[in-house]
């Protein structure tokens, strides 16, 4: 395996991890309410949530790449952060990931989960029934997975 193949790995792994807590533990119930609402109260709510989600991925990876020597450079760090940290943003907004997911044919898993999908789950009294994440958090983790990819390969490769 190369150097860069190594590297890579450790990156992608403490940005996967680290992204994984910023995302469920660090984010507030107050930013995941608020940053998908209309103007400014929702742009605000994001950029809190994105620049805590930031932080959590610099305050894993760093040391991570400190204790296994990586000897990342700052142009490749800054430039996959931020790849990272806008990509997030856009996609947190929720109607842009909505529209995505209309323009590329995935409503119908977008609103799974939802009263919206025509067999969304209901308990036997016919009300909606409690689960675990819809199609839209699904939709959300995956498009995040492939930016990390993205961010890990900059910080590796520049």
């Amino acid at each position: 395996m190369s150097a860069a193949a190594g590297t890579f790995a450790a990156v992608f792994a403490a940005l996967y991890v680290a992204h994984s807590v910023g995302d469920h533990w660090v984010q507030t119930s107050a930013q995941s309410a608020a940053k998908g609402r209309p103007g400014w109260p929702g742009r605000l709510a994001d950029t809190r949530h994105v620049v805590t989600l930031t932080a959590t991925k610099l305050a894993v990876l760093l040391p991570v790449a400190a204790l296994l020597g990586l000897g990342l450079s700052l142009v490749g760090l800054l430039a996959g952060m931020a790849v990272d940290a806008v990509t997030h943003w856009w996609a947190d907004r929720r109607t842009t990931l909505a529209a995505l997911a209309r323009v590329t044919g995935k409503t119908e898993f977008y609103v799974l989960g939802t009263a919206a999908h025509p067999a969304h789950p209901v308990t036997v009294d016919g009300t909606p029934a409690a689960h675990l994440g819809t199609g839209a958090y699904a939709l959300d983790q995956s498009f995040h997975h492939l930016w990390l990819l993205v961010a890990a390969l900059l910080i590796t490769l520049l």
